[in-house]
């Protein structure tokens, strides 16, 4: 077994999340506790939960965490939004493994070199590989899956650039063949509107909310372009919805639903998070 030694080290623990390891266990522990979720049908095969600091969006976060406890899957890929800037359509780490104060979390290099074929065969586009980054929505589900999950797995983490609904489609149909090859959990993060009131956000989210519950990619899509709600995750949400259709009957259950001003009590501009859970029969 090769030794690990390129690392990407955490540029978020210490003030993301804490930096404390029991302290970091405790608090999503906690999260995770407090989240009281229905019976689900079948078997989990992605989830939708929100990137911000865990103070903030935590607190949902923890439903979708919830719906997978104790589960243990080999692998777990990641589709996040890239919010800095790179050349590429779709970006991943040069590393071998992230690191969180919980420990560290090994690339699946194998599905990755996979996933890099089919996507250059299938849209001719490449993944660009990225080191040192400091992009915040795929480290920070790290620390709730090492804690939800009961084993360790490895990770397939891809930030989008390009959200093209195209590009998008062909990333889905990708990772459908992916996650039915194998024991396999498919996460979308995605925050929703941004910096509206309150009242206002609650509005534009429960569109987004809408197509997501009717498994409508191209719906989320619409409204975003119609202005009438907003993800920053866009293309991920798309990309794992559409992958989750594919692989045969499936069901959404959405979770919860909470902006920032519900914590911070300031409504005058919010972030609005989700979580849902994607089952299969």
């Amino acid at each position: 077994m090769s030794t690990i030694t390129d690392i990407r080290l955490s540029p978020l623990a210490g003030r993301w999340y804490p930096a404390d390891p029991n302290n970091l266990a405790e608090s999503i522990d906690g999260y995770i506790q407090a989240a009281q979720i229905p019976e689900l049908d079948g078997e989990v095969l992605a989830l939708i939960s929100p990137h911000a600091g865990h103070i903030y969006s935590g607190p949902v976060a923890g439903y979708c965490f919830a719906a997978i406890k104790d589960l243990q899957p080999d692998l777990v890929i990641i589709v996040s939004p890239f919010h800095a800037y790179d050349d590429g359509s779709i970006l991943t780490t040069a590393h071998q493994a992230y690191q969180t104060p919980l420990g560290l979390i090994p690339i699946d290099q194998d599905k990755l070199q996979e996933l890099e074929s089919a996507l250059l065969e299938k849209t001719g586009v490449t993944l660009s590989r990225v080191r040192d980054d400091d992009e915040h929505a795929i480290e920070i589900l790290l620390p709730f899956f090492q804690r939800a999950l009961s084993r360790s797995f490895r990770i397939l983490p891809l930030m989008i650039q390009n959200q093209d609904p195209s590009l998008m489609q062909a990333l889905g149909h990708i990772l459908a063949k992916l996650i039915i090859e194998g024991k396999t959990i498919l996460a979308a993060s995605s925050d929703l509107s941004h910096f509206h009131t309150g009242e206002e956000a609650r509005k534009l989210d429960q569109t987004m909310i809408d197509q997501i519950i009717s498994l409508d990619p191209t719906g989320l899509y619409k409204a975003q372009n119609a202005g009438s709600g907003s993800a920053c995750g866009l293309g991920p949400l798309a990309a794992v919805i559409w992958a989750a259709k594919e692989t045969g009957p499936i069901k959404i259950h959405h979770l919860n639903y909470a902006h920032s001003g519900d914590i911070t009590g300031d409504n005058t501009r919010v972030v609005g998070y989700t979580a849902a859970v994607i089952t299969r029969e």
